[in-house]
C-alpha cells in the first residue's frame, strides 16, 4: 500500500478499537485501523510510535528503540480485531505462540507503525495470521502468529 498515512481513511479510531479489545494504556498498541476487507482475512492498523512511551524510559536510554516484544503485541493485537470482525465476537483471541519471528530494522520514536495481518487460518478454536510491521514501507518486523479463541467468561 502505498498511499500516503494523512491520506488513508480511518475506519476504525481508538475508541472503536477499546470496545473491540481488552487492552487498556499502557498496552493498548494499536491507533487505528486503516484498511480491512473480510473475504481477503486482511487487515492493517498503525501505532504511532512516539518518545513519550512508557517503555523508552528503560529500553534503551539514550537510545531509545521499541522493543520486539511489543511490536509482535501490536501486531497480534490488530489480528484480534480481525478475528473480532470476522464474528468471533464472544471470544477474545489469546497468543499461543509465534513462529518465524524476524526483526528486519529498530523502531524508533516518531515512526508510525503500518500493522499488516492476515488470516492464515480461523476456526471457533484459534488460528494462525501472518504478520509484518512496516514503517515508511520498510519491513521492521515479521512473524506467524497462532492464538486460541477464549470464551470472555473463562478469563
Amino acid at each position: 500500500m502505498g498511499t500516503a498515512i494523512s491520506s488513508q481513511p480511518i475506519l476504525l479510531n481508538v475508541k472503536e478499537i477499546t470496545k473491540i479489545l481488552p487492552h487498556r494504556y499502557p498496552f493498548l498498541l494499536v491507533d487505528r485501523i486503516v484498511y480491512l476487507n473480510l473475504e481477503e482475512n486482511v487487515i492493517v492498523g498503525q501505532k504511532n510510535v512516539t518518545v513519550n512511551e512508557q517503555f523508552f524510559q528503560g529500553h534503551f536510554p539514550g537510545v531509545p528503540i521499541m522493543p520486539g516484544v511489543l511490536i509482535l503485541e501490536a501486531l497480534a493485537q490488530t489480528g484480534g480485531i480481525l478475528v473480532h470482525k470476522k464474528g468471533h465476537c464472544e471470544k477474545i483471541a489469546v497468543l499461543l505462540n509465534i513462529n518465524n519471528a524476524k526483526f528486519r530494522r529498530p523502531v524508533v520514536p516518531g515512526d508510525v507503525l503500518t500493522l499488516h495481518a492476515t488470516g492464515l487460518h480461523l476456526s471457533n478454536k484459534g488460528g494462525r495470521i501472518m504478520a509484518k510491521a512496516m514503517v515508511n514501507e520498510q519491513l521492521a518486523v515479521e512473524a506467524e502468529i497462532g492464538f486460541a479463541l477464549v470464551d470472555k467468561e473463562q478469563l
